[in-house]
């Protein structure tokens, strides 16, 4: 059994779903794992990870504005010392995920067709945003 692990940086433009899937494609490929299990984490509170549909842009714009629904910026949030985007950015991560799991099989992702890996920035502005991507396997 092998352990391999690698931590990625990636620019955010601000309140998007930002594909990562090649970026961790290429710490499997790397890695020399052949068959294992992907684990891929965020290091952050206010932006999340999701595997989803990768082929119509029309599904990301609807992400977002079905989340822009359930935590508005309008609503009455306490806690904004960071903007009035700041505590919806936090109950977006909140109820979406920090990690996400993916098969390796061949020494590649084992995503479907139509999957990728984003990072979904919850926040307006631009961020640099931590990745760990942890692997383990033969």
């Amino acid at each position: 059994m092998r352990i391999h692990q690698e931590r990625l940086t990636v620019q955010t433009p601000g309140s998007a779903l930002v594909d990562v899937t090649a970026a961790v494609s290429k710490v499997v490929k790397t890695s020399g794992i052949v068959t294992g299990l992907a684990t891929i984490f965020v290091q952050h509170t206010s932006a999340s990870l999701l595997i989803q549909e990768n082929a119509s842009p029309d599904v990301h714009t609807d992400l977002i504005a079905w989340m822009g629904e359930l935590a508005p910026e309008s609503r009455r949030w306490k806690h904004d010392e960071e903007g009035p985007d700041d505590m919806p950015a936090h109950a977006r991560s909140a109820i979406t995920r920090t990690s996400e799991q993916v098969p390796i099989g061949e020494g590649r992702l084992l995503l479907g067709t139509w999957q990728a890996i984003y990072l979904w920035e919850h926040r307006r502005r631009a961020h640099n945003r931590n990745i760990v991507v942890h692997l383990v396997g033969e």
